[in-house]
């Protein structure tokens, strides 16, 4: 029996926060250390590094989201520094001190243990037709100690939601950039405040959002209309039903015990992160 969409909601809001240390200061900081220019050598190193030595074309298909020629600043030229065997590395041990750092005592418990166990369970459990990213990373080593395999369980979920998100956003005609303006209005914000959009030049973001509106999607104000707001919310509601694939092979009773397990230490990484 499927589980109710609310619980995979769930698991996305406590996975994220333990996934995304990687792109946080320690592991930039190891990657700065081999030779990185800047932090966005290492995240393409780290968060590419799984699908070998990809040209950035294919990089930037997988992403999905970020603008043309954004990846090829970074891929290949980070290759000449650091292999991907070496990226995936440095990338697991720097995000394992990460985590290790935000979570305090909750890194030596044995409710660590066991939510690591169930995520892994989960992360290695859903289907990859389809999911390059996700496919990338299942076809690595699981990490032996408990921190480092949490950090790469919750890794191997976010991937796994992301590429079914890209699925999502392409199956309702919405781009990488646009992705992010609609992200930008859900949280209330215009587009050119965004962060992983306002770098962008202006007559290219206003471009983009004049699409949206030839579309019936953002006012003439730049916020949403009905329609844009339903069409996010769709956009949502379909990712997170293409997530809860990975959680099929877990019992109610496991699901329910590893949301529980997962919400101090999330909670510990967001309390050290703000």
């Amino acid at each position: 029996m499927p589980h109710p969409q609310a619980k995979i909601h769930r698991m996305f809001e406590l996975v994220e926060p333990i996934a995304t240390v990687t792109f946080s200061e320690v592991p930039n900081e190891a990657f700065l250390a081999l030779g990185m220019r800047n932090y966005w050598d290492g995240y393409f190193a780290g968060r590419a590094a799984p699908l070998g030595m990809a040209p950035a074309e294919v990089v930037h298909a997988v992403f999905y989201n970020f603008a043309d020629g954004e990846v090829a600043r970074h891929i290949p030229w980070v290759w000449g520094k650091i292999s991907p065997q070496e990226a995936i590395a440095v990338r697991e041990r720097s995000s394992a001190a990460a985590l290790r750092q935000r979570i305090g005592e909750h890194a030596d418990s044995p409710a660590l243990v066991r939510a690591a166990d169930l995520a892994t369970r989960a992360a290695l459990s859903a289907p990859a037709e389809g999911r390059v990213l996700y496919a990338g990373l299942r076809a690595l080593d699981v990490p032996e100690e408990p921190v480092a395999r949490l950090w790469h369980a919750a890794t191997l979920l976010r991937e796994h939601r992301g590429d079914g998100h890209n699925a999502a956003l392409l199956a309702h005609g919405i781009g990488g950039t646009e992705s992010h303006v609609l992200m930008a209005l859900s949280l209330g914000m215009r587009a050119e405040e965004f962060g992983r959009i306002h770098h962008l030049p202006k007559a290219q973001l206003a471009a983009v959002v004049d699409g949206l509106r030839g579309r019936g999607l953002v006012d003439a104000a730049g916020g949403f209309t009905s329609a844009g707001r339903e069409t996010k919310q769709r956009i949502e509601a379909l990712t997170d039903e293409l997530a809860a694939l990975a959680y099929d092979v877990l019992s109610v009773d496991e699901l329910d015990e590893l949301v529980a397990g997962l919400e101090p230490i999330a909670a510990a990484v967001r309390a050290a992160d703000d």
